[in-house]
């Protein structure tokens, strides 16, 4: 399973390390790194249909689900 938000599909991302020493000598020893999305395993009951359920959603995803509801957010993105 890949690591996606369920909600935002927020994924990884490849991001440079920028070090203050790059701005004297314009060269970036630093390389590159994989930036991960903050996820949560989270098990949800959703009264309007009686039932948990079990999704993979980042920390941004949570607080969309939390103004909007939670069947509601599900709904459109096409789980429920």
């Amino acid at each position: 399973m890949a690591r996606e938000c369920v909600i935002t599909g927020k994924k990884s991302r490849v991001g440079g390390g920028y070090s203050n020493r790059t701005r004297a000598t314009k060269f970036n020893p630093t390389g590159t790194r994989r930036r991960q999305v903050n996820l949560q395993k989270k098990t949800l009951f959703i009264p309007e249909l009686g039932k948990k359920i079990t999704i993979n959603v980042s920390a941004k995803g949570l607080k969309t689900m939390k103004k909007r509801g939670a069947y509601k957010t599900l709904k459109a993105a096409g789980l429920v």
